[in-house]
């Protein structure tokens, strides 16, 4: 990845900021030259959202937050809200940002479903639904389909990083984080992202329990 994710990230963050100031932290100052940003430290006692599910903690307001964050940036940037001629400005700005958004495509859309270098699962125990996945044209005919919807809709600015290690959390605050990604992009594809760290968390809590006991004794 390039240096000039830095000024995709501080522009997503400005604008977001603008748009859901509770829950994206503001930028002070950017450099593009040394790709530098300076922007609010996020205080303690504000955790990775990761870490906190992972240690069984229950954070009331998430929901609340993230739908504010998600409807406010997402809505506001699209053409439901903004001109055309406003709209293809915004699209302007970002759509340089080409290496990041190419990343994703592998990542997401290409490498899971054959032989990759960078594929991870538990061997042996999954090399069945591994080999299954890898083998199913009709799934592969469907992401297909969605990396087109990825690489040709601009429907408006994504945060397109939006997992949970992208958010930093408490009780009573939620501070979306990393937005490096940044493109105008589907909608769906920063809340299917978000929703889908949420079940991976949810599915995981059983192994993570034991892994917590462990520790107790």
């Amino acid at each position: 990845m390039t240096k000039e994710r830095s000024y995709f990230e501080a522009m997503a963050l400005r604008r977001q900021h603008e748009l859901s100031p509770k829950h994206v932290p503001e930028v002070y100052h950017f450099d593009r030259s040394m790709s530098l940003v300076g922007m609010r430290y996020i205080e303690p006692p504000h955790i990775i959202l990761r870490k906190g599910l992972v240690s069984g903690v229950k954070y009331p307001l998430l929901a609340e937050h993230m739908s504010e964050f998600m409807a406010n940036t997402l809505f506001y940037t699209s053409l439901l809200y903004l001109t055309t001629t406003q709209h293809k400005k915004a699209v302007a700005e970002f759509c340089a940002n080409v290496d990041i958004c190419r990343l994703t495509e592998k990542v997401v859309f290409s490498d899971p479903y054959k032989i990759s270098e960078y594929n991870r699962w538990t061997s042996p125990y999954l090399d069945g639904d591994a080999e299954a996945i890898r083998n199913d044209n009709s799934l592969k005919l469907e992401v297909a389909e969605l990396k087109s919807m990825f690489c040709e809709k601009t429907q408006a600015l994504i945060h397109g990083d939006l997992h949970t290690s992208s958010v930093m959390v408490t009780q009573d605050s939620t501070q979306v984080i990393d937005p490096e990604f940044a493109f105008y992009g589907p909608m769906g594809f920063d809340i299917g992202a978000f929703l889908g760290n949420l079940f991976l968390a949810y599915f995981a809590q059983d192994g993570h329990a034991n892994d917590r006991k462990v520790c107790l004794v």
